[in-house]
């Protein structure tokens, strides 16, 4: 018989046995989770939460979607695994989906258990079809935690694994309201980004660079957009130069910006994507690279020296069939497009008129990130950079604000992200941003009044 679960037995368990990502263990009060469905999770005393952090940005057709918990149903009675040496149906018609929907000619996919592994397995193509050895990321960026993915990271969870001799160069993207090139405007800030990156490339040397990376939409650095030009100018350089161009869509990829991938927004067509999340909405673990026609071809009979036991798992390419196949019958990528442009957008914008704290709103689709900020007029953070205990009490103050209401925030230093399921309805976008507003009323203690 099983004994009668309760959310003080799943805690118990957890603090004897599991260790926690990013997480000073004796620290950490993990909320014991006992179901969820569609917007929203719960806890095992009937506390709901409206989640608007999507678990990690991932859930984007929402919790236990019927179709997608089927085929996965429905695939594990019919063959759960298989080596990735083989050709298996459920593979091929995920890589398959997925390569009509990626732009240009990248139409080979490589399948990972996640985006870190994805990112890893771009550098390596892209060093192995180059000869060259550098890549160049951004500050400001996250590729993932495995021995190259966590070096490219431009933000400070890279600095305790950072060895300093991992061919890697950082640089500054664009970002307007904190730029580092002194613009005033989006067009200076695209020019004066491009201009600081070719300079870069001339002075490491072209000739030593195999890949650009960047996330099409900086994600957990702060949902950046990039300003019109930019992403064009970096696949011109890419092209004078002969450097791979890869861009991370892990968190943008799938619906998530209102569009199937964020490059799609520019009209931008890179040498490698990553992916993850999304594909599958984090049912089964899957990230992948998306492979143009020139990279694949240095492979055709050159072996390739990689791979995973679990690349292209039966499981979870039966989800991200089921996904993609859900996505387009029920409208989830338009449905993103459509309640970021008019509800979350617009819901933001006025927020950020009521609130000292509100420094600056961005974002499209189901992507928004808000800046707070202790003075808007010198756009003082409303923590430090990187703060930790309490120098970080205000935005901790914020989130248990959010949590105590019933809204599960995603938070990272001074800002609080906006990122709902792509299927969050309007209803459920309003009453989040309502949330939200009385939220904030808690950060707007720490700043400056207007």
């Amino acid at each position: 018989m099983t004994p009668h679960v309760t959310g003080a037995t799943v805690k118990a368990a957890d603090r004897a046995h599991v260790f926690h990502s990013w997480s000073a263990q004796a620290l950490i009060d993990p909320l014991a989770v006992a179901g969820a469905e569609g917007s929203y999770f719960w806890d095992y005393d009937g506390s709901r939460f409206l989640d608007f952090s999507s678990q990690l940005v991932n859930t984007n057709i929402g919790h236990q979607h019927p179709k997608v918990v089927a085929a996965i149903q429905e695939q594990a009675a019919t063959l759960c695994t298989l080596a990735p040496g083989f050709a298996v149906d459920v593979r091929s018609e995920a890589a398959r989906l997925i390569a009509e929907r990626t732009p240009g000619d990248l139409d080979k996919i490589f399948f990972t258990n996640g985006g870190a592994e994805a990112v890893e397995n771009a550098v390596r193509m892209a060093r192995l079809h180059t000869g060259r050895s550098k890549v160049l990321s951004t500050y400001r960026s996250y590729h993932g935690a495995t021995a190259a993915a966590i070096n490219l990271t431009g933000d400070p969870r890279r600095w305790p694994s950072d060895t300093a001799a991992a061919g890697v160069v950082h640089f500054w993207g664009p970002f307007l309201y904190r730029s580092p090139f002194h613009a005033t405007t989006e067009a200076e800030e695209c020019a004066r980004a491009l201009a600081h990156l070719a300079d870069t490339i001339a002075f490491e040397g072209p000739q030593t660079i195999a890949a650009i990376i960047l996330e099409s939409v900086p994600g957990t650095a702060g949902i950046m957009t990039p300003p019109a030009g930019y992403l064009a100018g970096v696949r011109e350089l890419c092209d004078r130069h002969g450097i791979v161009f890869v861009l991370d869509e892990v968190m943008s990829g799938f619906g998530r910006t209102g569009a199937w991938f964020a490059a799609d927004h520019w009209g931008v067509t890179p040498d490698l994507i990553t992916f993850a999340k999304g594909v599958n909405s984090g049912y089964v673990p899957l990230g992948g690279v998306a492979i143009s026609a020139a990279i694949a071809e240095t492979f055709a009979t050159r072996p390739y020296p990689g791979g995973l036991t679990y690349s292209g798992h039966p499981l979870a390419c039966a989800a991200a069939v089921a996904t993609i196949n859900v996505m387009e019958e029920e409208g989830i990528v338009e449905n993103a497009a459509r309640v970021g442009e008019s509800v979350i957008g617009p819901g933001l914008a006025e927020i950020a008129e009521r609130h000292p704290s509100v420094g600056e709103v961005r974002g499209l689709g189901t992507f928004w990130a808000l800046e707070l900020v202790r003075d808007k007029e010198t756009r003082e953070p409303l923590v430090p950079y990187n703060a930790a205990g309490a120098d970080n009490a205000p935005m901790a103050e914020f989130a248990a604000a959010c949590k105590k209401s019933g809204l599960w925030p995603f938070v990272n230093m001074n800002r609080t992200h906006v990122v709902p399921p792509c299927t969050v309805t309007e209803a459920e976008a309003k009453e989040g941003l309502a949330l939200l507003d009385a939220a904030l009323t808690v950060a707007d203690r720490h700043a400056v009044a207007g």
